[in-house]
């Protein structure tokens, strides 16, 4: 069974007082956050990305690669057998792979990690989002931030402390 949980959002009109807001936040245990802005805020990047974990697309990426130099290798070993290849006097399949396989290997290594890359973006990214949350202001696109704190209802109400004490011209749950 989940947790129960609310969201608490606090409106902001200053980048200061929104990292000082996530700065409060994070010391005080609260991880699980959105931050909404209307222009990229390095500030607010730097606080957001310490101690998060490595992202996972790396992984998708490496599969994908694996799976093309290993669909590389059979394409190759396969139109080898089938015309007669032999190049510079070599077996058609063998391990010490000539130079045209390894071109072709290398062409589709980087091609199968690449839609591997993007498929992973696009899956760990939970995209497309055909809704928009919830918490969601029209005014963060403009001129304000937004912090979002996930908690449990219990913690609500120091929530919404720590973002009226950071300088939040609005918080409502």
């Amino acid at each position: 069974m989940a947790a129960i949980t609310e969201t608490v959002l606090g409106v902001f009109a200053h980048v200061d007082t929104t990292v000082r807001a996530l700065e409060e936040l994070r010391a005080k245990g609260y991880h699980d956050l959105t931050v909404y802005t209307p222009i990229p805020v390095h500030e607010i990047e730097d606080v957001l990305e310490r101690d998060r974990p490595v992202s996972r697309v790396r992984i998708f990426t490496l599969l994908g690669g694996l799976l093309g130099l290993a669909s590389a290798w059979i394409l190759t070993a396969w139109t080898s057998l089938q015309w007669g290849l032999f190049l510079g006097g070599k077996p058609p399949i063998g391990l010490p792979v000539s130079p045209p396989y390894v071109v072709i290997m290398f062409e589709m290594m980087v091609l199968f990690g690449g839609v591997a890359t993007v498929i992973g973006m696009v899956v760990l990214g939970r995209l497309p989002r055909l809704w928009p949350s919830p918490s969601f202001d029209r005014r963060f696109t403009n001129d304000r931030f937004g912090v979002a704190v996930h908690c449990t209802p219990a913690r609500s109400a120091s929530v919404r402390e720590i973002l009226r004490a950071a300088g939040a011209d609005e918080v409502r749950a």
